[in-house]
C-alpha cells in the first residue's frame, strides 16, 4: 500500500474528503437518513430496518463518528447514535459553497 499524500492539500481540501467518506457507502447513507428522520436510534434499531449484521452496521457507525458526522451517548449497555448538527450544518456549508463554484458555460467540453 502506497502513503497517502493528503498533507500536499490544503486543511479545507481534507475536511471536504474526510466529511464525504460519510457518503461514500450506501449503508452509511441510509443510516444517515434513519437518523435525519427519527433523531437518534440504537445500533439493534438499524439491525432490525437494514439487511445487514450487527457488526456491518457497527462499522459503519463507527466511521461515521470517526468522521465526525454523528455522535454515540452510552446509557447502559446501550450506544444511543445521533447526528451531530455542529457537523451536519458544517458538511451542509462545506458541500453548497463547493457546489456553488460551479458556473455552466455550455460549452466547455
Amino acid at each position: 500500500m502506497g502513503v497517502t499524500k493528503t498533507a500536499l492539500f490544503k486543511k479545507k481540501q481534507n475536511r471536504i474528503a474526510t466529511l464525504a467518506k460519510a457518503f461514500d457507502h450506501p449503508a452509511r447513507v441510509a443510516i444517515i437518513e434513519y437518523l435525519l428522520r427519527h433523531e437518534t436510534c440504537i445500533c439493534n434499531d438499524l439491525v432490525n430496518e437494514f439487511p445487514l449484521s450487527q457488526s456491518t452496521i457497527t462499522q459503519h457507525l463507527k466511521e461515521l463518528k470517526r468522521i465526525g458526522i454523528i455522535k454515540g451517548e452510552v446509557e447502559g449497555p446501550k450506544v444511543n447514535y445521533c447526528i451531530d448538527e455542529k457537523v451536519w450544518e458544517e458538511t451542509k456549508g462545506i458541500f453548497n459553497q463547493l457546489f456553488t463554484q460551479y458556473v455552466s458555460k455550455n460549452d466547455c467540453c
